[in-house]
């Protein structure tokens, strides 16, 4: 099989173990979106689920009540059982229940809060740039394992409240949940834990200006509803912060990676610093990480495009492909680090009530990463050829195993 195939209503179906799928989503999904904006997917192990393959469908899909996560959505980690209460987060959540905890906690995560944490992440940046030469090997850096996977978990570090003497383990709990699952995930998760109680209390006793200060401060002050956050829901936050550093690491990564491919956009950015906001903007919708929402559910039937999609049945929207939907964007498969503005907005950080809560955030590490090392290594070059650049075969994320270079 290559790339996709047609079932008997003339809907294509995608094999998400196929290889071509695996090494070139953006091929493979851009052919089934030019020939019907709905595709099936078959899932290994999980069976066929329905994806939305044009931006303006799978735009409206996630913004659309009739569809919601369920526990099937997600495969459950094999973590120690007093930890299971802490792991639900908001994307699991739907409705009412989400709703409420969003609207508690938007405070602490706006962009003006956000930005209020760059002075301290680029100190945590150039840190890391200043140690990068001294992990070389043969000449050869792996920028993904001394930049792009530690800047987002001592940028936690940094807005949790870690205090400094822990943080070298939460550098190896950043690593392990990098994994996704293994033995080492299971036994850093009741660290996580433990270490998110423990900020709440020290935060409760006195507040600083990070992030779980923030949550206390909301916590003391009841809505207009009367509610409040629970302690519980705090460190769920702290965990769900961690999960979303995933998305830095990988856009960082795939980020360098398309910039040292494409010289002329690496040099207008050098040349023009100001572009860089807009860059990180078109990176993430050129090559941000994640292939494939999360299946959501269809609460009742459903027409979607001229199918119904029936109570019950999984949906995805097709980030990969509805982010190079050419009726949405001209010349949709060019990298311009200067696109003009005006075009709609990416859905790398998904969109409608379960729009990243932390892409704000995101935004900031990724801009001051890209901008910090490009300043600081003017020679930077990728160490090997782009064919032996691997990437971790994953059917819903786009993420490299290493990305060695030369600084």
């Amino acid at each position: 099989m290559t790339g996709d195939s047609r079932d008997a209503d003339g809907v294509p179906q995608i094999d998400l173990a196929d290889p071509e799928v695996l090494r070139d989503p953006f091929t493979a999904y851009g052919r089934a979106r030019e020939r019907s904006p709905l595709a099936r997917l078959l899932a290994p192990g999980f069976g066929s689920m329905w994806a939305l393959t044009r931006y303006d469908s799978a735009r409206a899909m996630l913004s659309d009540a009739r569809f919601g996560p369920s526990p099937r959505s997600f495969i459950p980690p094999s973590v120690p059982e007093d930890c299971r209460p802490y792991m639900r987060t908001m994307a699991e959540m739907h409705g009412p229940e989400h709703a409420r905890l969003r609207r508690l906690v938007a405070p602490a995560f706006t962009a003006r809060r956000a930005a209020g944490f760059r002075t301290r992440i680029e100190s945590i940046a150039e840190s890391l740039l200043g140690d990068l030469p001294g992990h070389a090997e043969d000449g050869r850096v792996d920028l993904m394992a001394h930049f792009a996977r530690p800047l987002p978990i001592e940028v936690i570090c940094e807005v949790v409240g870690i205090p400094a003497s822990d943080r070298p383990r939460w550098r190896e709990y950043g690593a392990a949940v990098a994994a996704g699952s293994g033995r080492g995930f299971a036994e850093a998760v009741p660290g996580i834990m433990e270490g998110a109680k423990a900020a709440l209390a020290r935060r409760r006793a006195e507040p600083g200006d990070d992030l779980v200060s923030d949550l206390v401060r909301v916590q003391a002050e009841d809505d207009e509803d009367g509610d409040r956050l629970s302690d519980a829901e705090i460190v769920t936050l702290v965990w769900h912060l961690v999960l979303a550093g995933q998305t830095p690491v990988h856009l960082i990564a795939n980020g360098v990676q398309a910039l040292l491919g494409h010289p002329g956009q690496l040099a207008a950015l050098r040349d023009d610093p100001g572009l860089m906001p807009g860059a990180v903007e078109e990176l993430a919708r050129w090559c941000g990480p994640q292939v494939l929402t999360i299946p959501r559910y269809a609460r009742e039937d459903v027409e979607v495009e001229g199918m119904v999609i029936g109570a019950g049945e999984p949906v995805v929207a097709v980030i990969a492909s509805a982010n190079r939907d050419p009726r949405a964007y001209p010349d949709p498969d060019r990298l311009d680090v200067g696109r003009a503005a005006g075009a709609p907005g990416h859905l790398s950080f998904a969109h409608g009530p379960h729009f990243c809560l932390g892409a704000s955030l995101a935004r900031v590490q990724i801009e001051v990463a890209l901008t910090a090392l490009l300043r600081r290594f003017p020679r930077l070059a990728l160490a090997a050829s782009p064919g032996e650049v691997t990437r971790v075969p994953d059917p819903g994320a786009w993420r490299l195993a290493s990305l060695p270079v030369t600084v």
